[in-house]
This record gives structure tokens, sequence and C-alpha cells, in this order.
């Protein structure tokens, strides 16, 4: 079935999170995949927690602070490559079959946008880099609204844009609880599953299971 709309999380999504420290893997030493999860684990988690207290940092703030925490718990890891990991983040790769599939939906006659935690000036960068621009009607930031998924007035952010019914927009994300958090708000959800992880939120489950993007278009 063709939907008028796909939005797509950014990180995780359509562009690999631990790309960064693996781009530095032999200069970061032997744990810097364990440094890479602590990072992503703490990202995430600032962002619930400051959203819950109504204090929000922009998310390229808290990608800084989920790094110096995951060095502060991974001391082997080479601290003298702090600057060169955020400038990293900066130039995620996007995963391998992202661009076929958005040309093939942008072909289709289907608007195509992102919806993301991260703040325009994260964005602009990976997505250029990822020459998704031409591609992309838009990029939905919730710097503008100053809380994060899965706050509900970030999905609402789509629907008030586009002037759609929510369950016009199809939504694609690798991570489970952004699935559930646009499930909640009406969309119809697709779950990227790429590390094949177990299901949860059973009362708010994807309309799909895919195990990348391949199976959208």
């Amino acid at each position: 079935m063709q939907y008028p709309a796909y939005v797509f999380d950014a990180y995780g999504t359509l562009f690999d999170v631990h790309a960064a420290v693996r781009r530095h893997a032999e200069a970061i030493g032997p744990d810097g995949q364990l440094l890479s999860e602590i990072w992503r684990t703490k990202q995430l988690e600032y962002s619930w927690v400051r959203t819950l207290m109504g204090a929000y940092a922009d998310f390229w703030q808290l990608t800084e602070q989920a790094l110096d925490f995951a060095y502060a718990r991974v001391p082997s890891a080479n601290r003298a490559l702090r600057s060169d990991l955020l400038d990293a983040y900066l130039k995620l790769d996007c995963y391998p079959e992202v661009p076929s599939v958005l040309k093939a939906l942008k072909a289709s006659g289907a608007k195509l946008a992102i919806l993301s935690n991260g703040s325009p000036a994260m964005l602009e960068p990976i997505v250029r880099a990822a020459a998704l621009d031409t591609l992309l009607d838009e990029v939905f930031s919730v710097d503008g609204i100053r809380r994060f998924k899965t706050d509900q007035s970030v999905y609402e952010m789509v629907t008030s844009a586009w002037r759609l019914y929510p369950d016009a927009v199809s939504f694609q994300s690798s991570n489970r609880w952004d699935v559930a958090g646009a499930t909640r708000a009406g969309f119809r959800t697709v779950w990227i599953n790429r590390s094949g992880m177990p299901d949860e939120y059973a009362d708010l489950p994807p309309a799909v299971i895919l195990p990348s993007l391949e199976g959208l278009a």
C-alpha cells in the first residue's frame, strides 16, 4: 500500500550512529565498540530525562555530554580523539540502501521527510553529505519545539505542517521506543529492526517489521 507521506527517523534508521567510532577504531583501541554503545545509550537517556524535566538542551550538547560520559566509563579509549569523533558524528554514513529506497518513494509521488531529535546544525551536513537533500521535502527537528521524542508534540510537527491525518503518514524508525511513540500518535509505523532485537511495547505495535528499508519501496 502506498502512503502520501513517508517520514524517517535519522539516527540509526537512515544514518549509522556507530560509524563515527568505527572510522577511528584502530586509534581508539580495543574497547571502541563499548565506547560507541555507551555514547549512544547516554545520548538517548539524556534526551528523555531532559524532556521529562522540561530542561531542554539541544541534541549536540547531549551528544557531547554523552561522549564525555562514555570516555569516563571506558578509560582505555583514546581521549585525544574526542574532537575527531564529534566531527565524524556530523558526517555519519547512511546505510547502503537508503538512497535507492528514497529515490523510489520520491518517484512514486510521495512526500519524504526526516523527523529527528537532531538539531538543524547536526542534520544539515549529514543529509547533504549523503546527497539526500534533493530527495527530502522537509527535515523536521525537535529544536523548534524544544522537546524530544517520544513527546507527542514531536510527531504532531509533521501532521500540522503538512495538514495530513496521522494515518496518512508512514513512519520508519530503527528505534522501537520511537515506533511506539509514533504508533500512539496515530502514524502507520514500520520498525526497521536492523539488529534483530526482541520486540517490546506490546500495546503499541508496529504495522510492519523489516530488517532494512529495502522492503518499503
